[in-house]
């Protein structure tokens, strides 16, 4: 399938670095490592139960925000969202995603989160299609696609799960939709032009960013790599 040629542009795109790859032992150093270079601070959740790994959870958030300028933005990989989603918004999360195969009421869910003034966020696994949920992103704000699967970091990207972006950007391009379609897995310098020519505007790296000697400057050579490769809307189409 050939890149989809669709309205990003490298004036929108977005550099999530993720501190999954951190040192956790000074987290709030890493995160202000970043700032400056990066756009948002992505904060991997995990709970030993939606996937097999244990991460962070809201105490951290909590004081992530109070350690950083950077916006966090939140991938709760945990079962029962519906529950536990909420505080992350209130907690001062800018955008918090989770995941579809997990929720009861993704769209209910992503009211309750825009209540709470963090934007919503959809996210989808591996080896969940994507097109089940097309309809439901009306309600997002986001829709993180995994190119890798859940739960651990340091994985080698997939590159046929780009299908399902290409598959999504079309959906909104068809709707008019304003949506923002992040990449999470194995985001490098050399996988992400690939992420953009499908049509990705947000990029999550971070074993790339934070097992490099200068994190800051690992952010921006991604972000000079994706603005080389991301392509611009046809002739009189706006972004």
């Amino acid at each position: 399938m050939p890149p989809y040629t669709g309205p990003v542009t490298a004036s929108s795109l977005v550099v999530a670095p993720s501190l999954l790859a951190a040192d956790f032992s000074r987290l709030g150093e890493q995160a202000r490592a970043v700032e400056g270079s990066a756009d948002w601070l992505h904060v991997d959740v995990m709970d030993n139960h939606f996937v097999p790994n244990l991460t962070i959870g809201l105490p951290v958030v909590q004081d992530l925000k109070q350690a950083t300028t950077l916006p966090l933005d939140v991938h709760l990989m945990i079962e029962a969202p519906d529950r536990w989603a909420v505080g992350y918004a209130e907690a001062g999360a800018y955008n918090v995603s989770f995941h579809a195969e997990a929720a009861q009421d993704p769209a209910g869910l992503a009211k309750d989160l825009r209540s709470a003034g963090s934007k919503a966020g959809l996210a989808i696994d591996r080896d969940t299609p994507v097109e089940p949920y097309l309809e439901l992103l009306p309600h997002f704000d986001t829709l993180l696609i995994m190119t890798i699967k859940a739960g651990f970091g340091g994985q080698a990207f997939m590159p046929e799960l780009l299908d399902k972006v290409r598959t999504a950007r079309r959906h909104l391009r068809s709707g008019h939709l304003e949506l923002r379609i992040e990449v999470d897995g194995g985001i490098n310098e050399e996988t992400v032009e690939a992420a953009a020519e499908a049509g990705a505007d947000a990029f999550v790296a971070g074993t790339a960013v934070y097992g490099a000697a200068d994190p800051a400057a690992a952010v921006r050579a991604i972000r000079r790599t994706v603005e080389t490769a991301a392509p611009r809307p046809p002739d009189g189409e706006t972004p």
